[in-house]
């Protein structure tokens, strides 16, 4: 029996490939990510599509004619038209476990070096130049008796808030789900509405999907009611912020800063952001270690193996019949 072809698109440490590689017809191009131009022409050629630098929209998903699954290798798939893809009955996975501690670390560092105004700091040196910090306008913010407020208490979120609780920070919450009691005490969260994480926050840390209902959730209205002391972070998704509003609350001081490693229109990021001083910012860089991508690479190929060999979807997101329970 010929085995099932698949593809692998963008930038992908070849480490986490192995077993994929041992299992299929792996076509894949470690020197020179494909162009979308060489997919749309030689998809239907593939069973099995593991995408990364591409968008899977309606005209690449057409050209699949026979894929029968699609997997993120990452755990976001808001570039991946899921709803059509359930339409032409071909599964969508991600991998959500990979990026869990990486992208947790990077909320921390980002936390970190904004309110102690590392950036800041960096520059004055880098510059020859030196500051007094016994001046005020020079201190930063110390985390310990601080709350954090986590927008979204998923995998990632989960994980931000056990490592903002060995820095001696209280952490409350608000998500779509309320977490049941007994995990609510083993994390030693509290969930709290919308408005009283906004306002009782010292750091609003965001780990929401990017979805209609999340869309622009932190607008102009919001940061006024945030403490003018607060800051925001976001390794999340850039649209979860306007990020108009957002440049215009940093100039304003209407809050302290912002930690960015997504923006609303990346990779496009306008001179008014980055000329500010009260922000620091990384290029997407959440999972940019080569442990995080090795292990994400490897929980890809396992969708894919356990769909194409064993016929059993994992890590599903959307709803393809014949694969549910």
């Amino acid at each position: 029996m010929a085995k099932a072809k698949v593809l692998v698109t963008g930038i992908i440490p070849e480490q986490g490939l192995t077993e994929l590689q041992n299992t299929f017809d792996v076509t894949y191009s470690p020197d020179k990510p494909f162009s979308r131009e060489w997919v749309l022409e030689h998809l239907h050629e593939y069973d099995g599509l593991l995408l990364m630098g591409l968008k899977a929209d309606k005209e690449l998903i057409d050209a699949g004619t026979n894929l029968k699954i699609i997997t993120a290798n990452g755990v976001g798939f808001d570039h991946i038209d899921i709803d059509y893809a359930q339409e032409k009955g071909i599964v969508v996975a991600n991998a959500p476990q990979g990026v869990r501690i990486p992208t947790a670390e990077m909320t921390i560092a980002l936390m970190l070096a904004t309110v102690r105004h590392l950036h800041e700091y960096d520059k004055i040196v880098r510059s020859g130049n030196w500051v007094d910090v016994s001046e005020p306008k020079y201190m930063g913010m110390s985390l310990g008796g601080k709350t954090l407020g986590v927008f979204g208490m998923g995998r990632i979120g989960s994980t931000v808030g056990e490592f903002a609780q060995v820095l001696g920070m209280k952490v409350i919450y608000n998500d779509a789900h309320h977490l049941d009691a007994d995990l609510e005490k083993k994390l030693n969260v509290k969930y709290v509405d919308f408005d009283t994480l906004v306002k009782e926050s010292d750091v609003i840390t965001l780990h929401a999907p990017s979805l209609p209902s999340t869309e622009g959730k932190f607008n102009s209205d919001v940061f006024k009611q945030m403490k003018d002391t607060a800051y925001i972070i976001n390794a999340a998704r850039g649209s979860l912020i306007k990020q108009d509003d957002l440049i215009d609350a940093l100039k304003n001081h209407t809050i302290a800063g912002a930690g960015l490693d997504v923006y609303e229109t990346e990779p496009d990021v306008p001179e008014s952001l980055r000329e500010l001083d009260n922000v620091i910012m990384s290029p997407h860089a959440g999972t940019g270690t080569l442990e995080a991508r090795i292990a994400i690479a490897e929980e890809a190929s396992g969708n894919l193996i356990s769909l194409l060999k064993d016929g059993k979807a994992k890590n599903m997101v959307n709803k393809v019949a014949k694969y549910m329970d």
